[in-house]
């Protein structure tokens, strides 16, 4: 914390003496830039342990995988079992091991694609969140189809005399919101 305060004081008055003033707005943009890459990795972080830990408590605590559906609220939501071999909605879900590695390659590629894009901008606050969101959620995915073969969506809302018929999870949802 003291060498911290010292680094931060000591660009604070580096601007005084350059400039002869301090523009704080200025001032802590410029620091938050400097720690936006670490915030992309520890979004990306929380958004896989937040997936991570939902899959595992419904799943498995539950035992969704042997029940199938649980109703919470319906239809509002509900928890229902899909194993997704394939990409949105299953599409190219032919279950093959040659395509369940594609699909890894292509999330793992496009991901490395992302962050590499993202620093090389130099992007704002906006991108990075997006970045993070979008990195985190393609890592908790490529997570299911090395340990399980596929993956495991149980979300369900359903609205208005609609019937849903897809599930998704938390990093469908993170992957949605950072696009």
């Amino acid at each position: 914390f003291t060498l911290s305060s010292f680094l931060v004081t000591t660009l604070a008055l580096r601007e005084v003496d350059a400039t002869g003033r301090l523009r704080l707005g200025n001032f802590w943009m410029r620091r938050l830039r400097r720690l936006l890459p670490a915030s992309l990795l520890v979004l990306a972080l929380i958004v896989l342990i937040v997936d991570q830990a939902s899959k595992w408590a419904v799943v498995f605590w539950l035992n969704l995988d042997q029940r199938v559906e649980i109703d919470v609220f319906p239809p509002y939501l509900v928890f229902r079992m899909a194993w997704n071999y394939g990409m949105n909605f299953g599409l190219m879900a032919q279950g093959s091991n040659l395509g369940r590695a594609v699909l890894i390659g292509l999330a793992l590629v496009i991901s490395a694609w992302v962050w590499v894009w993202v620093q090389r901008e130099k992007s704002g606050l906006r991108a990075q969140v997006a970045a993070g969101l979008m990195i985190g959620g393609a890592l908790g995915n490529v997570i299911d189809r090395i340990l399980y073969g596929a993956v495991a969506d149980f979300l369900n809302m359903s609205c208005c005399g609609i019937d849903n018929p897809y599930a998704f999870n938390v990093a469908d949802v993170s992957i949605f919101f950072g696009l």
